[in-house]
């Protein structure tokens, strides 16, 4: 069964950690896959992600191109749905393992807005089969913490 690695923290450079273990992934001859969640645009228009296809690609889901958490209630009830099209998809992504790294960046972050609990996240990551998972975002529950097989805690000194 796949590794699960998780990126947490209030510090900078979970994402950009994440990022190169994909680069790292994909030059040892893997592909991989980058789900992005309540990051308005994130990298899904970003011209050097597109040139790292086939072996990367990103998707984003959410159709705001703001944070998740500047929308108004209005706005967040219509990227609901969004962000569940982004979970069913990742549940097919490890379901017919379609990479050897899908990468679910910001996926904490749902758990922290009531988005999605941890036991549907557990219940996600049962899916994965031999592909190996990245969760990122800001808090880390103990429940999350005992799935991973690794986890890296990102905080801020200076």
């Amino acid at each position: 069964m796949g590794s699960i690695y998780i990126y947490a923290g209030y510090g900078r450079g979970k994402s950009s950690a994440a990022m190169g273990r994909a680069v790292q992934a994909a030059a040892e001859g893997g592909t991989v896959v980058i789900i992005q969640f309540l990051k308005g645009k994130g990298l899904s228009d970003n011209e050097f992600m597109r040139r790292l296809e086939p072996e990367i690609k990103v998707f984003h889901f959410e159709k705001s191109e703001e944070n998740y958490q500047t929308l108004s209630e209005d706005e967040k009830k219509e990227e609901y749905e969004n962000i569940r099209n982004g979970l069913n998809f990742a549940k097919k992504v490890l379901t017919v393992a379609e990479c050897s790294l899908l990468i679910l960046d910001e996926v904490l972050g749902l758990i922290d807005e009531n988005i999605i609990t941890a036991e549907d996240l557990k219940g996600l990551l049962e899916n994965r089969r031999e592909t190996d998972v990245i969760l990122t975002g800001y808090s880390l529950g103990e429940e999350i913490q005992a799935l991973a097989d690794g986890v890296s805690r990102i905080d801020t000194i200076k």
